[in-house]
């Protein structure tokens, strides 16, 4: 366990963990805190704790001291020459031609350099307009890109609903905003009604999207058929905050009501047409003897073995015929030789036969 300190640098930028060791510290103190790009002004959130830190110890940086009278009047003049810087490079932007939108110019703490926010569809080669803006200020020049939702956090300004904007008064981290969570709890899918100064998706419709998905799951669904008082009737709308719906009658009448008023449709009151009759395959009837027929014997093993299929006895191989003896007196009989066929060639026609 370690003594940490959670210490912001913005209204409502992020939390981060820095080690106090023996500093008192209390809430809104501002105090001096060693950062990766150098000194910087920050405001503590809460008393420090003992407690496990959200990373490896020896990668936490340190609180140096409490800010002083001095270092706040340094800070404040570092944000008197963020307007200076800001228009100066507007201006550059302008003369260049250069497809991107500057969002603010920021000072580090020790005016070791001045860190330049813009919006852009695309990558840019801002590469000339680095120098012309380090030969001006003598200084180190950084240019970061950033989102939409990142400009509106930075420049602020009022949503909709006629209040400071979340982002820029207490939310930290942008959470996934989809079409849905509007249909979800009936909301007009207007760009102009859903969509903030970043032109986004509201981070509000995130808020309550949960709670209309519990609430809704204790209602009928829209197009479900259900009895009120005695009609037939169908869920067309819902009121989830109310736990209330909207059904049409069958006399077309539209009434809201609550769940308990309503009760279960009965499907087998539902009228459904008669099926036709199927056409019954013609089976061999029996005659009524009068008779009682005795259950059928079972077969005994000779019998299953006279049904069994017999193999088909194969025909015997006829005897190849022999050759012809012609004698002539006391000569020997010759057999008489058999004649190979001429071979013809490929491309001769067929011809008749001839005798050699």
């Amino acid at each position: 366990m370690i003594r940490i300190v959670s210490v912001k640098f913005r209204t409502a930028g992020k939390q981060y963990d820095f080690l106090c060791n023996s500093l008192e510290l209390n809430a809104q103190d501002q105090v001096i805190v060693e950062t990766d790009r150098g000194q910087s002004l920050g405001t503590v959130v809460a008393a420090p704790q003992e407690r496990k830190p959200t990373q490896a110890p020896d990668k936490l940086k340190k609180v140096l001291r409490l800010a002083t009278a001095n270092d706040i009047n340094m800070a404040k003049q570092s944000e008197a020459k963020e307007q200076t810087a800001f228009e100066f490079c507007k201006q550059r932007i302008q003369s260049r031609n250069m497809d991107m939108k500057l969002v603010r110019a920021e000072y580090l703490f020790d005016a070791s350099k001045v860190i330049f926010y813009f919006t852009a569809d695309g990558r840019v080669d801002f590469r000339d307009l680095v120098k012309d803006l380090a030969h001006h200020f003598h200084t180190r020049i950084e240019m970061r890109q950033i989102g939409v939702r990142d400009e509106a956090k930075i420049t602020g300004g009022l949503g909709i609903c006629g209040r400071a904007l979340c982002c820029c008064t207490f939310l930290v981290n942008f959470a996934p905003v989809s079409v849905k969570m509007a249909k979800e709890q009936n909301l007009a899918l207007n760009p102009n009604k859903i969509s903030g100064q970043c032109g986004r998706l509201l981070c509000c419709l995130n808020y309550e999207y949960e709670t209309y998905r519990e609430q809704r799951k204790t209602l009928p669904k829209c197009g479900r058929k259900v009895m009120h008082e005695g009609l037939e009737s169908m869920v067309v709308a819902h009121n989830v905050l109310a736990q209330k719906v909207t059904v049409r009658r069958e006399d077309n009448v539209s009434i809201e009501v609550t769940v308990d008023q309503l009760e279960a449709f009965d499907k087998s009151a539902e009228k459904q047409p008669s099926p036709s009759p199927s056409p019954t395959p013609k089976t061999r009837s029996r005659q009524n003897t009068g008779r009682r027929q005795s259950p059928r014997k079972p077969a005994t093993a000779q019998e299953n073995k006279d049904r069994t299929p017999q193999p088909k006895p194969q025909p015997k191989p006829q005897p190849k015929p022999q050759p012809v003896e012609i004698s002539d007196g006391d000569q020997p009989a010759r057999k008489k030789s058999r004649r190979r066929p001429r071979r013809r060639p490929a491309n001769s026609k067929p011809s008749g036969d001839k005798n050699g």
